[in-house]
């Protein structure tokens, strides 16, 4: 038995496909240019066609937000740039194309990936894929397409690319199991939206497993199970039926209200990217939308920041899918690892601490003022809460909700119908903000605890460093008290908290989120029923009692073990 993390929870028994990318021998060879270029040029229109269509087989699968990082394919197999680069390193050498491209790649690759910044490691990676398509186009290498399997499988990798998960057919794709990744690596959030089984950083399951052998995933234990025994594949067969039957009986769960054991009442609202999200909320019984990152607006965008009425046909759209039910919508949250084709931020050294979020919008207040009107016209068709993300000071969100009420009162000028009850709140990302949370309340109408980033800033780690990783502890104690502070400063002013980073789909904390007194919780959409089902089992005094002593204890795993012993009793 190997273990690994379960990052999408499941069971699959299958016979393993262990997905093996082409190995490129690129040697430097003499060329003559003229030749190579025209073999260049063949083959950038076969990698920008492949990744067209393993977006559009995509599209039928993935959310809005998960499609993003094909544009980023795309943007860099049309990169004239990039291009160019290569170009010239066959013109001024008269070397074949494919070790220009090898050349240009690897210095490219190896300059991203020695920056601090996130955006720009990720970068490299998207020039490693492209570039691993451009070459296998180059040399007449084929890449396994994971849309034509045509059995079960469980499909065994060292890691899966986008265009990996983008392929799979969940027909057959019974789940994977990979080498590399955590819980937030890019194949372990596909997984949870494609709702199939997934164990990653499985360490040494490629060596151990071969094509053709039976392996069962446990993807709720984290475990993979090579060659099962009878009994063995009997055991696990009962608890992928009992698995399954669990995620019947939660849809019964649908319409009912999240109310703790002692009747203490939550919102279990979802997180989306697009309107296309909205069905997903809905149908899980979300009560309503507790972030809409309006960000993938702007990346959508070609040419030009989207215009008003293009925003306004989004957040209307939303609004009436969700039919009363609130929807915080958070303002342009662009910069550090969010760029735009059409916009170049000044250079930085460390972007996610410069120039972004809410920053950007009171720098470009034109742009910023766009985006308001949509929202302010939009908030006519249903619960409009608007989120300003980033704030650090008051005085920052003061001079976000002037600008807010100077576009609402031109509006009312201009005779256009807006909304009567509008919420006006801000995210709670910079541990600043978190201590100044009861000043802050009295200012703004409701607050959003975005866990991913204040995790991040208090424990001065990027959460996408492998090394560092092991700081990214979102049951740490110094954590749970920056929640508690912020929860305690908006009900200070009788003004409700939620929450819409990672931390709140996390079954293992909401438990003590609940104690805290959190009142929202905001989640993937296929994470709502399975919460409810858990809070509703809950006492609230009984939670409260739990997390007064976890703000107390010094370790994350003092605090694990506290939840575990209380909830598993």
């Amino acid at each position: 038995m190997l273990k690994g993390i379960a990052a999408s929870q499941g069971i699959a028994i299958a016979k393993v496909y262990k997905l093996v990318s082409p190995t490129l021998d690129i040697q430097k060879k003499d060329a003559v240019a003229e030749e190579e270029l025209a073999k260049l040029d063949a083959a950038f229109k076969k990698t920008v066609s492949d990744i067209e269509k393993i977006k559009e087989v995509a599209s039928k699968s993935l959310k809005e937000e998960e499609l993003a990082i094909f544009d980023a394919h795309l943007m860099m197999a049309n990169d004239p740039e990039f291009r160019g680069m290569i170009e010239a390193e066959i013109t001024n050498n008269n070397v074949n194309a494919e070790y220009a491209a090898d050349s240009v790649s690897t210095m490219m690759v190896s300059m991203f990936e020695s920056m601090d910044d996130e955006y720009m490691r990720g970068r490299a990676a998207d020039i490693r894929d492209v570039t691993f398509r451009l070459e296998c186009n180059l040399t007449g290498k084929v890449i396994p397409n994971l849309a034509t399997l045509d059995e079960p499988v469980v499909i065994v990798a060292k890691d899966l690319t986008p265009s990996d998960t983008g392929s799979l057919n969940k027909e057959f794709a019974k789940g994977f199991a990979t080498e590399l990744g955590g819980r937030t690596s890019h194949s372990a959030i596909m997984a949870r939206s494609l709702e199939i089984p997934a164990v990653v950083g499985c360490k040494g399951v490629l060596d151990e497993l071969n094509n053709g052998d039976t392996v069962v995933l446990d993807a709720i234990n984290g475990e993979v199970i090579l060659n099962p025994s009878e009994e063995e594949v009997a055991k696990y067969t009962k608890m992928a039926e009992d698995y399954a039957a669990e995620k019947a009986a939660l849809q019964a769960l649908k319409d009912q209200k999240t109310v703790s054991t002692d009747g203490h009442k939550v919102l279990l609202v979802g997180n989306i990217g697009s309107p296309a999200d909205v069905a997903g909320v809905n149908e899980n019984g979300g009560e309503g939308v507790g972030l809409f990152r309006t960000e993938f607006l702007y990346m959508k965008s070609e040419n030009d920041f989207p215009n008003e009425e293009t925003q306004f046909a989004a957040y209307k759209e939303v609004l009436e899918g969700m039919n009363g039910k609130p929807v915080v919508i958070r303002t342009l949250d662009i910069g550090g690892d969010k760029k735009l084709n059409y916009y170049q931020f000044p250079e930085e050294m460390n972007p996610f601490l410069g120039v972004r979020a809410v920053r950007f919008c009171l720098m470009r207040k034109d742009i910023f003022r766009t985006q308001l009107r949509a929202l302010l016209r939009a908030s006519a068709f249903g619960h409009l809460c608007i989120m300003f993300p980033m704030i650090a000071t008051v005085a920052e969100f003061k001079e976000a909700k002037a600008c807010y009420e100077e576009a609402k009162a031109e509006l009312i000028s201009e005779g256009v119908k807006i909304g009567e009850k509008i919420e006006v709140g801000c995210m709670i990302e910079i541990p600043a903000a978190a201590v100044l949370a009861d000043q802050l309340s009295k200012y703004a109408d409701f607050f959003s605890i975005g866990t991913n980033d204040l995790i991040q800033y208090s424990m001065a780690a990027d959460r996408m460093s492998e090394p560092v990783s092991y700081l990214y502890q979102p049951l740490n104690p110094s954590i749970l008290r920056l929640v508690k502070m912020t929860i305690d400063g908006a009900h200070k002013n009788g003004k409700w908290c939620g929450m819409c980073g990672e931390m709140a789909g996390d079954e293992l904390a909401a438990p003590v989120l609940l104690g805290l007194g959190l009142d929202e919780f905001s989640m993937s959409a296929t994470s709502i029923l399975r919460a409810r089902k858990m809070i509703n089992g809950l006492s609230y005094a009984e939670m409260q009692e739990l997390a007064a002593k976890a703000v107390e204890l010094d370790t994350c795993e003092e605090v694990t073990e506290l939840i575990k012993s209380v909830v598993e009793k």
